[in-house]
């Protein structure tokens, strides 16, 4: 008996206790707020204005759970995210009772079935496709869907680690981004595309030009099979990479070549390059020091810098012309732009592909330049659709993220992603195994190519490279639809 009533007058004080510490806190919190000047809010509303702020932080991880449709959310909705996740998770991706997508919307791709498809097993496997052909080490890509450029820095070592045994074991290449080539981008043995980016990190000297030894120190291993020498990024046009203080490790800097804890910022351009002749100039120069084949990476502002750019590159000297063209729409992702850039700068992929693979056969270029298409394309209908527009590859960051388990917390500009793919928190990383999430870029990328191969079977082709404008229509603003190639 006395035992029990000590336990109850412990239960009591303790609780006595946390009420006064409530009461004293929340007296404290009254002061604080009604004294300070910088919130109206708070200082209108003591403690209960606080909420305000949490719960508008709270909100964007609430909407996908409890509010958002399978279709509403931005930049990548429930829909969308779930069969990637099904998908690299080995898992059958069907789905019952009818699509939940809105037909009506303008711009969506509708494939034209075929009355009588072919009976061929539908894993038609399509063979490779040489890139540069004039270099002294061609590539040929066996894959037309690969990984597009994420930095070491802006993702983590294990995600790296993941992604580049992932891409080996599919066969499908894999680009570094701009922040260089680390050992985890290595260890794995994939193809690697090396891009140079505005900051040229890992093959420039102190000046912050081209290095040549660098570069022939890069382009010696065997794995990396490709130069992309980045002009602008579709999130972010007109401005360089940004990668916060808080994830430049010593080992990040010192791949860079930058100082330890310090915001890495790289310019807007490349300063040597002012016009498509300099641009031909450093493309000649990069091909002839490595050998392997050399391309660009750019964003669509207007169709007269297209033409421009071809008729340079078709009145130029052969070796002054990109292998191929990485095409960014601007709605493709980042780690860290400002909100204008991302929202406001930079023409769709959508409208741009069809744009610059038109220009492209104008100057008779098809045959030498390829053409590489980025920018929110994760899904079979996406990809499909590119390949059908007239790209000859396509390339994802974000979908292969969602593959490592991304669930779209929105915070790669900071230290603090809850699934360690953005973070070099170790704590944070911890979560993400490798192991597990080889499988599962591996299954995610096989996946892609198998239903990109099943639309195209539906088309009446035998495989994906054999999709063409006429095999798909797009929805027009009174609800109709038209064939692409005669839009």
């Amino acid at each position: 008996m006395d035992y029990a009533l000590k336990i109850l007058e412990v239960m009591v004080f303790g609780t006595a206790a946390i009420i006064v510490m409530v009461v004293v806190s929340g007296i404290v919190l009254f002061v604080v707020d009604r004294t300070q000047r910088r919130d109206a809010i708070r200082r209108n509303y003591p403690v209960i204005g606080r909420f305000r702020r949490l719960f508008s932080s709270l909100g964007e991880f609430f909407r996908q759970y409890f509010f958002a449709m399978d279709r509403e959310e931005m930049p990548f909705n429930r829909a969308q995210r779930e069969w990637v996740n099904r998908a690299a998770e080995g898992h059958i991706n069907t789905v019952a009772f009818g699509s939940t997508r809105n037909l009506a919307v303008v711009g969506t791709p509708i494939f034209v079935n075929a009355p009588f498809p072919p009976l061929e097993e539908q894993h038609t496997i399509p063979g490779p496709l040489i890139i540069g052909q004039s270099a002294k080490f061609p590539f040929e890509a066996p894959s037309f869907f690969n990984i597009s450029g994420m930095s070491y820095g802006a993702i983590s070592a294990p995600a790296v680690r993941a992604l580049s045994a992932g891409a080996q074991k599919a066969g499908i290449w894999l680009n570094t981004g701009e922040g260089g080539l680390s050992p985890f981008h290595l260890e794995g043995g994939c193809d690697i595309v090396f891009q140079i980016g505005t900051a040229k990190y890992g093959v420039c000297n102190d000046k912050g030009e081209l290095d040549d030894k660098k570069l022939k120190e890069v382009g010696s291993h065997k794995s990396v099979r490709m130069f992309e020498l980045k002009l602008a990024q579709g999130a972010k046009p007109g401005k360089g990479g940004i990668l916060p203080a808080e994830k430049v490790s010593e080992e990040i800097a010192k791949i860079r070549g930058i100082p330890i804890g310090q915001a890495s910022l790289s310019p807007n351009r490349h300063r040597e390059i002012k016009s498509y002749c300099d641009l031909g100039k450093v493309i000649a120069h990069i091909r002839e020091v490595t050998g392997k084949p050399v391309g660009i990476k750019i964003v669509v502002g207007s169709e007269a810098d297209v033409r421009q750019m071809f008729e340079t590159f078709a009145n130029t000297a052969s070796e002054m012309v990109p292998d191929f063209i990485t095409l960014d729409g601007g709605e493709g992702g980042t780690g860290a732009a400002p909100m204008p850039l991302i929202d406001l700068v930079g023409v769709s992929i959508r409208e741009a592909l069809p744009l610059v693979v038109g220009v492209r056969e104008e100057f008779g270029l098809q045959d030498r330049i390829r053409l590489i298409a980025s920018g929110k394309l994760v899904n079979p209908g996406d990809v499909a659709w590119a390949l059908a527009a007239g790209a000859d590859f396509v390339t994802s960051a974000r979908g292969f993220m969602f593959a490592l388990g991304c669930i779209q917390a929105l915070k790669c500009n900071k230290n603090t992603c809850p699934t360690g793919i953005t973070t070099h928190d170790v704590r944070l990383q911890q979560g993400l195994d490798v192991g597990h999430k080889i499988e599962r870029v591996f299954c995610y990328a096989k996946e892609i190519i198998h239903e990109v191969e099943v639309i195209a079977h539906s088309t009446g082709v035998l495989e994906p490279r054999d999709l063409r404008p006429q095999h798909v229509r797009l929805v027009l603003p009174d609800g109709r639809s038209a064939q692409m190639d005669r839009l």
